[in-house]
Formats: structure tokens, sequence, C-alpha cells
């Protein structure tokens, strides 16, 4: 399979109409569009927008029209442009691309709201509306419904899964505010999950869950009480500490690690043989960070045959670094994949772009992605042409 993607949205390919974008990614030398197809809230900038240039699109909404019987208890919502249109149909009947689905999996602040019994819940009990937990039967029958029938109902090549597992705590809801600093040890003690399936699940794979439970709680109350702001360096080594000393702790991140692997892997047996599953492991830079999520990079790379790592970084030599290390982690388990973002915050200048783009190549990655259409200004999106013709 060949794999030159495009990142892109239902609303913008409605707006500029299917034959008209394919002519243009056909141009930039792409031959696939990945097109998504769950999606979370969001507030964007169009700098090519023809209806207006800032876009919310609606919260925890598909853009496929899903089957009802292929899920249980938690049911996708479809988005409104459904009752207009159908952009995935349109694109896999234009026959000149490949079409992927982009599916944003457990990452749904709407689903969470209509089913707090399936989502993660801290030390404290307190409910983390925006993530689904894992753990949850329900949340899981969801998620493998979800890939189950896209890929069943459209003929899609394939499909890049993005959330499959714990979101950390400072990602994922409007307006996050707190009167005091944050740091590392805090925001990853307070994006553990304790939530009954995740408690009852880690017993059973033999950690002392609801002591370690309480004892999670009350160190962040403890901390919570005090008058310590913990720079970002000492709290990174106490979070490290934590790990090395504490053996219910690194049972428990362990224990984590199962439940999103064994979910990707329920998922792969769902998806019709033919299909590529690609899993898009977190957007933690750098990428070794995904653990913490539950993606073990080895054994995703083992379970479904292909990792899709954003490579999002504001340098060439970092994206060289980067990858350095996701190869001694998958320790030459599946394909590797990179998603690059050819702008600001990211790689801002063409130079910076192109030097990445032949890191990645010279180290082995010839299946690339670029993030997103509707975000990027006309000439970002020509250095992608630039890229993909092999001009220096």
């Amino acid at each position: 399979m060949s794999y030159k993607a495009i990142y892109t949205y239902a609303w913008d390919l409605a707006e500029a109409g299917v034959p008209a974008a394919t002519k243009e990614f056909l141009g930039l030398g792409l031959d696939t569009v990945t097109l998504a197809g769950s999606y979370h809230a969001g507030k964007f900038l169009r700098p090519h927008g023809k209806n207006g240039k800032v876009y919310f699109p609606e919260d925890g909404t598909v853009y496929f029209h899903a089957d009802p019987s292929r899920y249980g208890a938690i049911k996708p919502v479809a988005n409104s442009v459904l009752a207009e249109r159908d952009v995935l149909s349109e694109l896999i009947e234009q026959n000149e691309m490949a079409v992927n689905v982009w599916l944003v999996l457990l990452h749904n602040t709407r689903l969470g709201m209509a089913n707090p019994n399936s989502v993660v819940r801290n030390a404290f009990g307190d409910p983390y509306y925006y993530n689904l937990c894992p753990s949850a039967p329900e949340a899981r029958a969801y998620a493998i419904g979800l890939a189950r029938d896209v890929t069943q109902s459209y003929q899609v090549s394939g499909i890049s899964m993005e959330a499959p597992g714990f979101t950390p705590y400072a990602h994922g809801f409007h307006h996050e505010f707190a009167l005091m600093k944050t740091n590392p040890w805090l925001e990853n003690m307070l994006g553990l999950c304790f939530c009954d399936h995740c408690v009852a699940g880690a017993e059973k794979a033999g950690v002392d869950a609801r002591r370690f439970k309480a004892e999670v709680a009350g160190d962040i109350e403890a901390y919570l009480d005090s008058d310590i702001d913990t720079p970002v360096d000492m709290a990174e080594a106490f979070w490290r500490a934590d790990i090395a000393a504490n053996g219910d702790l690194r049972r428990y991140l362990d224990y984590r690690s199962g439940v999103v692997t064994s979910l990707v892997a329920e998922i792969r047996a769902s998806v019709r043989p033919d299909v590529h599953v690609a899993v898009i492991p977190s957007v933690a830079r750098p990428t070794a960070g995904a653990w913490y999520e539950g993606s073990d990079l080895n054994a995703l790379a083992r379970t479904t045959g292909i990792v899709e790592t954003c490579f999002y970084e504001p340098d060439a030599m970092r994206v060289k670094a980067d990858l350095f290390d996701i190869r001694r982690r998958l320790k030459g388990a599946g394909k590797l994949r990179g998603i690059l973002r050819p702008s600001y915050p990211d790689l801002s200048t063409r130079a910076e772009f192109m030097a990445a783009i032949e890191a990645l190549r010279d180290g082995g990655v010839d299946e690339l992605a670029f993030y997103n259409w509707g975000h990027l200004r006309k000439a970002n999106l020509a250095w992608i042409g630039d890229a993909m013709r092999g001009q220096a």
C-alpha cells in the first residue's frame, strides 16, 4: 500500500466540493485522503475557507451513516452534514484516491456526558467526561462498533485510530483553568483512572488497587493543602521516582497498557481483513510519552501492524531523534508511518520541513501524512507538493 495522505474534515470537503479537492490533492502528489470519521469539538481557523474563516464543529459526532445495530448501549451521534450529503461516500466514489478514515475513539465529551458510568474517574471519583474509559465494557463496545461499522458499510482502504486509551489530565476540555501552578507529577497523578472498571480489572491483575487509590488521593490532597509550587524539573523527577519505587504504580501503569492493547486487538479482529489498521498512539511529545496513555508502541505495532506517529516537532533534528527512539522501541515490529504539520507551531520554514521529510525517508519511513488541509495556508500546502515531487 502506498500512503501519501492528507488529513482533512468533512466540512472542508463539503464546502470545496470533493472533485475540486481531489484534483488539488492529486496535484500535490498525494494518493490518499484521510478523512475524520468521528471527531470531537474544536475552534478552527481556516485560512482558505470560503464560507467563513473560523469553524466550530459539532462535538462528538460521526461523519458517516452509522448502523445502530452494530453498537451496544453507547451509540454514535450523526453530524448534521449527513442530512445533506455523505462526503465519505463521495470520496470513495471518485475512485482516484484511496480513502482512509481517521477515528477518534474515546475522546468524546458528548458521549461521556451521556454515559457517566463509562468515563475515566480520578482518585476522588471525579468524572472526566471527555474520556470514555477503555476499561469500561460499554465504551469498548462503542470503539469496536465504530471501527467495524465504517469498514463494513464503506469500502475504505484503512482506518487510523486515535485516542484508544487514557487521555492525559491536561488535554481534553474547554477552558481548562486553575488558580495554581500545575506540574507533571500533579497532572499525572490526577490523570490516573480509578473508575470501578479500572479498579476491578487492576485487582484481578494482582494490584491492590483500592489501597493504591486511597494513597494517590492522599498524596494529591496533601499537595493541594500545601503552599508548595513544585518546579517542573523537580516534579518530573518526583514522578520518575514514584514509578521506580512504588510497585503498585508501576503495575497499575502496566495494567493500563494491557487494557489498551487488548482493545486495539479486538478492533483489529472486528474489521474487514483487507482493511489496513493503524493506531495513532499519542500526541505526546516526544512519542515515548505515549506509555502514560496506555500505548505500548511495540505491542500496538504487533497487534495492528501499523503505528502512525505524530512527528509534531519544531525542527528536523528533533524529528530525527524521535524517529531513532521509536525505532528502538518498536524493535522491528510492524510498519511505521509519520504525520507532519508543515507550518507553525512545528516546521515553520520550508527548509526545515524538507529536512524533516528527508530525515524520515532516510530512516525508512516512506508512508507519510500531512495535517490538516483546512488548517494550512496555500503556501504551506505547496511545500507538500515540492516534497512529494522530490524538489529540494
